[in-house]
């Protein structure tokens, strides 16, 4: 994925992200992840309904996905860097977490259903977590899901099968009835990630 896009698609990103945290504060809404928070996020509008088909080949929607607290991640398994990356990263924060006793719920969406089958999917996260849930689908449903968390993606124009698609690589956290959290970006380690996942499962637990 090209430096330039990569930016660019962050920034569409946030920019988003920072229009829902003005409509949550000038809500006036109480935030009860508040202490957790790292960036200008403060759930609501980032996430909704999708069908997609899991590994196991079972269409599922985002009410069977989201089941617990869940990092989502959309990319796609012929990514040359930050996809596997991104996705080791996830799953070693959610290894930490383990330890830890905290469950939380990798999942990689791939934004590239041309390529990336059921058995390729599902090859591609059996080798970072055996709890990462595998997520492809038609064009149609993957781009349902995408515009539903707000992420970007474009295959870029190739001769051959071997294309690249730029995208966002945002992970995000989503409760299942609170929506989504928090977003982390590539630079964050995981045991970063895991203390602030750590700390968002603690704060929604106290107020259920």
């Amino acid at each position: 994925m090209s430096n330039t896009y990569a930016v660019a698609a962050g920034a569409v990103v946030v920019a988003l992200l920072g229009g829902t945290f003005a409509a949550s504060q000038l809500g006036g809404s109480g935030d009860a992840f508040a202490q957790c928070r790292a960036s200008q996020a403060a759930g609501g509008a980032i996430c909704g309904p999708f069908e997609l088909v899991r590994e196991d080949r079972q269409t599922v929607t985002d009410a069977d996905v989201i089941t617990g607290p869940t990092l989502i991640y959309f990319g796609y398994t012929f990514c040359p860097d930050v996809c596997p990356l991104d996705v080791q990263r996830n799953a070693q924060a959610v290894n930490i977490l383990d330890d830890q006793g905290v469950e939380v719920t990798p999942v990689f969406i791939s934004i590239d259903p041309e390529r990336d089958t059921v058995d390729v999917v599902r090859n591609f996260t059996d080798n970072f977590h055996d709890r990462m849930v595998g997520l492809t689908g038609s064009a149609e449903q993957v781009r349902g899901a995408s515009q539903a968390y707000r992420t970007y993606y474009a295959k870029q124009d190739s001769e051959d099968e071997y294309y690249l698609v730029d995208h966002t690589t945002m992970s995000s956290l989503v409760f299942p009835e609170i929506g989504f959290q928090e977003f982390y970006r590539g630079d964050v380690t995981p045991e970063q990630m895991a203390e602030s996942l750590s700390c968002f499962v603690e704060a929604a637990d106290q107020s259920s």
